[in-house]
């Protein structure tokens, strides 16, 4: 048995059953992050002597029978733009390579009291800027599948080290589509819940109007026993909701999709799309009928707006949230750099943020500050939340008849490490699938259903599916993904590496 591939629940219960202690289960991981990281590079900062510690700690209460939830003692890795007291909180970039957290987000507090054993801090693109973690100011993170690829983004490093082993289950942030993409091209599970489900306070900022914390693990009931510990209204997120948690693990013991109704979108199969992922989505969507699912085609028109609407928004409230870092009170400064002579408040700006900065995140503040200038703003910004609206509106009209949509989840499969590196308007369209659901606050989660060759040969690599539900519906979405799971065996596939 490899401890270090135990889904939360097999971990949970042969803990429970004093099978193998935390420590050892930790030890399983940490070993296994030593054995494979090097090629894989998932993670920016190991936290062994406090992942042990924690592991302790858990054994201790195992032994007293005082906490029984099921993520004591269970190791996890953390995105390296969630905010961990006294631990490293980089972004995974140069500007913060030294920031040690004072403080932690909702979601780490909430993890801490349920006994999580924090393994390290997870590589990502620089402040969640991309979708393949080259644009981290450290290093790109590989796909576990195939190490000549990526394993998307921005949350890259949560995605690869769950599919290599290195841990149970990863806490990342989805604001276009970070965890779904990065989850589908690594074969695992990736939940973005609803916006406003999970507090954001802790957060490093990217997109505030889309960032959404959210959860990569192996199956289904896993992120929905951790989505049940980390959901809930936070008042120091004055976003978050108030709206009731349900016992979301629980409702996945026994369910199944009988008359429910699934919308298929015909604006997600373009010619663009890779044949093997058409046929893949499509027998799923076939078993999805075989279990008792109704599909019913649907049209949501302004689809094809959402990459271009989602490229004005989130630049624009990049170029503000970035703003604070500006070598006088926050991250990297070079004023005392001997190297230089620093005449000026301007000097100071342009050496710090010159070198603090990765080239997407400076190509995104320029364009946020010119989208949001006098004479642009109208034409650009004002105009895309319209658009953004309009795709709102059109998931509205389509879930008055159905209960839930179902997409590809991304067009291809795992690029080439360089591949779309020196176009950025390529890699943006990675985004096609998942961004407007971020647009539009809404839940989704895609999950593992088949394998395609990529169009340039070589391995076959995972292909996903994304479950799309209502506002606060993530019971609906979870239980769609766990019938589905229950009856195919693509989650059970693991990586060689």
């Amino acid at each position: 048995m490899n401890l270090n591939q135990l889904t939360i629940i097999q971990a949970s219960n042969g803990l429970k059953n004093k099978k193998f202690s935390s420590v050892e289960l930790t030890r399983a991981c940490l070993d296994r992050i030593k054995k494979t990281d090097d090629k894989i590079k998932s993670f920016i900062t190991v936290t062994e002597d406090l992942a042990m510690k924690h592991a302790e700690e858990a054994d201790k209460k195992f032994k007293t029978g005082e906490d029984n939830n099921a993520l004591l003692g269970i190791p996890c890795s953390i995105k390296d733009i969630i905010n961990t007291k006294g631990v490293l909180t980089t972004a995974a970039s140069n500007i913060l390579k030294n920031y040690i957290s004072s403080y932690n987000a909702t979601l780490i507090s909430k993890l801490n009291e349920c006994g999580m054993v924090m393994l390290g801090k997870v590589n990502c693109d620089a402040f969640a800027h991309g979708a393949s973690t080259e644009n981290s100011d450290f290093f790109t993170s590989h796909n576990p599948w195939d190490i000549k690829r990526v394993s998307g983004g921005s949350s890259g490093g949560s995605a690869s080290s769950v599919a290599a082993g290195q841990c149970a289950y990863s806490i990342g942030t989805d604001t276009g589509g970070s965890i779904r993409q990065p989850a589908a091209f690594c074969g695992i599970v990736g939940l973005k819940p609803t916006y406003g489900r999970i507090s954001r306070y802790g957060l490093i900022s990217m997109t505030s109007s889309t960032d959404c914390p959210s959860i990569m693990a192996r199956n289904v009931m896993d992120a929905a026993i951790i989505l049940e510990k980390i959901a809930g209204k936070d008042k120091k997120d004055s976003t978050s909701s108030d709206k009731s948690v349900d016992d979301y693990a629980d409702l996945l013991k026994d369910c199944d999709i009988k008359n429910i109704k699934i919308g298929i979108p015909k604006e997600y199969f373009i010619d663009e799309l890779n044949d093997d992922i058409k046929n893949a989505v499509q027998n799923a969507i076939k078993k999805f009928e075989e279990l008792g699912a109704k599909i019913i085609e649907i049209s949501l028109p302004h689809t094809k707006y959402a990459v271009p609407a989602y490229y004005i928004i989130t630049p624009s409230e990049i170029s503000s949230n970035l703003a604070r870092f500006d070598g006088i009170k926050y991250g990297h400064s070079e004023i005392q750099n001997s190297k230089f002579k620093i005449q000026n408040l301007l000097d100071v700006y342009l050496r710090s943020r010159g070198k603090g900065f990765g080239s997407e995140a400076k190509r995104r503040i320029m364009l946020g500050t010119y989208t949001l200038s006098s004479g642009y703003y109208d034409a650009y910004y004002l105009k895309a939340q319209k658009v953004r609206a309009l795709i709102k509106k059109d998931f509205d009209g389509a879930f008055e008849n159905i209960d839930i949509i179902i997409t590809p989840t991304t067009p291809n499969v795992a690029f080439k490490i360089g591949e779309h590196s020196g176009n950025p308007l390529e890699m943006y369209m990675e985004d096609i699938f998942v961004s407007a659901i971020s647009l539009a606050g809404l839940p989704a989660i895609s999950i593992p259903c088949g394998f395609a060759k990529p169009k340039d040969g070589g391995i076959e690599m995972p292909i996903g599916i994304q479950i799309i539900g209502k506002p606060f519906d993530e019971k609906t979405v979870l239980k769609t993904a766990s019938v589905y799971e229950k009856n195919t065996e693509w989650h059970e596939k693991v990586s060689s590496i």
